[in-house]
């Protein structure tokens, strides 16, 4: 086997050779160097950046035909998806502007392994589980700011500037579309990058094992070629017990709920001093409540593109919802809004590509009842604080009176 062109680490442990292909997802030239190594013959296992879901995803694009819509709602996984959602609108704009799929040397090697029926190792950590460790790393502002980020990203059909396409040309789509999101990039490098080093080290000892593959090529992001081939050398854990470490989610603070619970005992003592001090008060402050934490709610179901129904079901949960922390306004209006806009088999299929350019998140019903669920979510969240300075200011000067 001739030289590789494209930078490549060779690993030895113990009966196995390990040899890591550093490229960049958006070359053609990655593409041509995968299928040559593939083609060679010299190899028993071929090992892709990629989990399970992400491989799903790439090989059954009409996977998303079969999601759950009203179990993502009910567990509140609506942001995870959209943040898959917004990787996927990244991508598609990269193919837009370049005219080649990010990660086409990953689909390479998978159609080439397939061909010479050679085992197909993905050692990549789910995607879901880097999110939340990365949500886990971040403090609850910087969640916001990273949130907010990927909206906005949702929206754009801006081009994608040089600087990202050379640290994509290093070799990490995920670093490089949720940097673009983040205000510092620091405290995604532990999430996204060292611990996807360790991790994929793991799964390619274990895989390997498992396998007993005596030579694998190893597809990985030039970005992780020398964090994964250090991890290779270095690390004499159980690979197993690395692999476990490094998917174990921590359980979510308590604070935030504490503190919502807080909000909900702080606005009904306020209704309640209010009508003891005059009725006319206490229903001035529960109108007050409704009409903004509803009207605020209702504003964001109705940017998002809302149903008519919607837009009523947010103006009227919304009040409700926020002095209970366990049920979300934008659960109620994902549902109803599901309800009257059924989405169709056209929507699924349309998702990825629709959700490239922000008319279509307003187009795409299954995109739309996103949408909804987040926008009317934010604004009863600000209704909530809004209503509640308001409330808290008449107070003040009904005590002064």
């Amino acid at each position: 086997m001739s030289e590789s062109i494209e930078p490549t680490r060779e690993i030895v442990l113990g009966d196995t050779r390990l040899t890591l292909l550093g490229t960049a997802h958006v070359s053609r030239a990655s593409v041509e160097e995968v299928g040559r190594l593939v083609r060679s013959g010299a190899f028993d296992a071929v090992a892709v950046e990629l989990c399970r879901s992400r491989f799903t995803a790439m090989m059954d694009p009409k996977s998303l035909s079969h999601m759950d819509l009203f179990s993502v709602i009910r567990q509140r996984r609506v942001y995870m998806v959209a943040a898959s959602l917004a990787l996927s609108a990244y991508q598609q704009r990269l193919a837009d502007q370049f005219g080649i799929e990010p990660g086409a040397e990953q689909r390479a090697a998978i159609r080439l392994a397939k061909e010479m029926d050679l085992p197909i190792l993905l050692i990549d950590r789910e995607i879901g589980v880097t999110l939340k460790r990365i949500s886990a790393n971040l403090s609850w502002w910087k969640r916001y700011t990273l949130f907010t980020g990927i909206l906005a990203a949702m929206l754009t059909s801006e081009q994608v500037t040089e600087d990202e396409i050379e640290r994509l040309k290093e070799g990490d789509v995920l670093e490089t579309t949720f940097a673009e999101f983040a205000h510092d990039r620091r405290d995604l490098y532990v999430p996204l990058i060292d611990e996807r080093d360790r991790y994929m080290a793991a799964r390619l000892r274990a895989e390997s094992a498992r396998t007993q593959a005596r030579h694998v090529l190893a597809v990985i992001g030039a970005g992780h070629l020398k964090g994964v081939g250090d991890a290779l050398e270095q690390d004499r854990d159980d690979p197993l017990d690395r692999i476990r470490e490094l998917e174990h989610v921590a359980p979510p603070s308590r604070v935030p709920k504490v503190l919502a619970w807080a909000v909900v005992v702080l606005i009904l003592s306020g209704f309640i001093y209010g009508f003891s001090q005059d009725v006319a008060l206490g229903w001035e402050l529960v109108t007050a409540w409704v009409l903004i934490n509803g009207g605020l709610s209702a504003l964001g179901a109705a940017l998002a593109g809302g149903h008519p129904f919607t837009v009523v079901a947010a103006f009227i949960a919304a009040p409700l919802t926020s002095l209970n922390p366990t049920i979300g306004a934008g659960m109620v209006t994902g549902a109803v809004e599901m309800s009257m806009r059924k989405p169709r088999v056209a929507d699924f299929g349309q998702l990825r590509a629709d959700v490239a350019t922000w008319r279509g998140w307003w187009r795409n019903r299954v995109a739309r009842i996103f949408l909804v669920f987040i926008l009317s979510t934010l604004g009863s969240g600000i209704g909530t604080y809004v209503a509640g300075f308001h409330i808290a200011d008449q107070l003040v000067r009904a005590s002064a009176h």
